[in-house]
């Protein structure tokens, strides 16, 4: 009874080591064998406008044009955007005048003048102060009569006031300027200088200018057209970064490492790889994508991967599907 058991269990112990030596082959197989994942190329585009309203004048390009990064694609007619430059210019250069006479301050001849004013201010207070005088001496001794004495200190007192005035511009006029009308005039200037400067731009955005290489994808407008800042002008497809879109499960997620080598076929051109790397793996897992077809991973969760084509042509389309292959362990 006992060998029965004995004997049982030594059949168990090594249908189980057999089990786990079988598991363990599988999954190393898996790991070392080719990895082939399907995704899809994915080319940005970029709807290009201009960044100020106004009236389409030519377009340079076409669909299906490739352009270069900086090429002028279009242009609006700028002579309002020329007119308020020189309309600001004018007014920035004025302002700079302004400060720099503020700053100098008063010419030598102004000064001059102020000066001459005081002294014959001086000259006409002294003779006022002196006639009030003497008049005080006549009403002391009833001579004349408290009006005429009224007269005389009015007369003083005039004088004396216009003398005070004549002297506080002369001040005015050697001290030159308060600091706060210069802080004003350079604050007016500065807000000129930074019109002037917005309007230099708006003349510069007239002109629709290709950020980078590319290919012209659609035309959307022609000239004569009026356009404001919002109208889309040209779709354009850009060159670089061409990347491909994928999906890899979980069980090959390891594999996915951000630097990866691998390559990438087209149907249309079977004998030609490309070169790529693994750039992003997403974080998140998310349902297979109606786009993968592959009925192994069609109810599988997935990881998404973004691979960096690294010698992109114009053979590789937006949306083509293609077919990536991870290098073997």
């Amino acid at each position: 009874m006992m060998s029965k058991k004995k004997v049982l269990l030594a059949a168990l112990a090594l249908i189980l080591i057999a089990g786990v030596v079988y598991g363990w082959n599988s999954y190393t197989n898996r790991q070392n064998q080719n990895l082939t994942l399907y995704g899809n190329v994915d080319i940005r585009t970029v709807n290009l406008s201009f960044r100020v309203n106004g009236r389409l004048t030519a377009l340079n390009v076409d669909e299906g044009d490739a352009v270069a990064a900086g090429q002028i694609l279009g242009h609006l007619d700028d002579a309002p955007y020329q007119n308020a430059r020189l309309q600001a210019k004018a007014n920035a250069d004025a302002l700079k005048a302004q400060l720099a006479l503020i700053e100098e301050g008063y010419r030598a001849e102004e000064i001059a003048q102020v000066r001459a004013a005081v002294t014959q201010s001086q000259a006409a207070y002294d003779y006022a102060q002196s006639f009030y005088q003497r008049q005080l001496g006549l009403w002391k001794s009833r001579s004349i009569s408290a009006n005429s004495l009224e007269d005389a200190k009015n007369a003083r007192d005039q004088a004396k006031a216009t003398l005070q005035s004549a002297k506080d511009k002369l001040s005015q006029f050697e001290t030159g300027n308060r600091p706060q009308e210069i802080a004003q005039a350079k604050a007016n200037l500065a807000a000129a200088e930074a019109t002037l400067k917005q309007a230099e731009l708006n003349v510069s955005d007239t002109q629709l200018v290709s950020p980078s290489a590319g290919t012209i994808l659609t035309r959307a407008v022609e000239p004569g057209s009026m356009l404001s800042a919002s109208n889309t002008v040209f779709s354009l497809s850009l060159t670089a970064p061409v990347w491909v879109r994928a999906y890899v499960s979980e069980i090959n997620l390891a594999r996915a490492v951000p630097g990866t080598k691998l390559t990438i076929y087209t149907d249309a051109h079977s004998d030609k790889p490309y070169h790529g790397t693994v750039g992003f793996v997403s974080p998140n897992a998310e349902f297979t994508p109606k786009s993968v077809e592959t009925p192994e991973l069609r109810t599988d969760l997935v990881y998404r991967l973004r691979i960096i084509v690294t010698d992109p042509d114009d053979n590789l389309r937006q949306g083509m599907p293609v077919t990536v292959h991870f290098p073997s362990h």
